[in-house]
């Protein structure tokens, strides 16, 4: 099993930012896990480490989730200064 290395912390810091953001959306639209799953085909346990900063996610994840969510994409993405 592959276990991926640490990134450096202004690397994770940002990574836990971009979970937050997804999580708060998915939240927002009242949506579980489970449901995101089903509307992305992506397995519960990689939304949750992605929604935690545990797993970095490609692009391609990440407008599968936006969509998934019905959000755009530079929701999640922004940086803390367009808040």
């Amino acid at each position: 099993m592959y276990i991926e290395p640490m990134p450096p912390d202004r690397v994770h810091q940002r990574r836990r930012a971009i979970g937050d953001r997804i999580r708060a959306a998915r939240l927002h639209a009242d949506l579980t896990l489970e449901a995101v799953s089903l509307r992305t085909g992506i397995r519960i346990a990689t939304l949750s480490e992605i929604e935690q900063g545990h797993r970095a996610a490609l692009i391609d994840t990440l407008i599968r989730i936006a969509d998934g969510i019905g959000v755009r994409l530079s929701q999640f993405v922004r940086e803390d200064d367009e808040e």
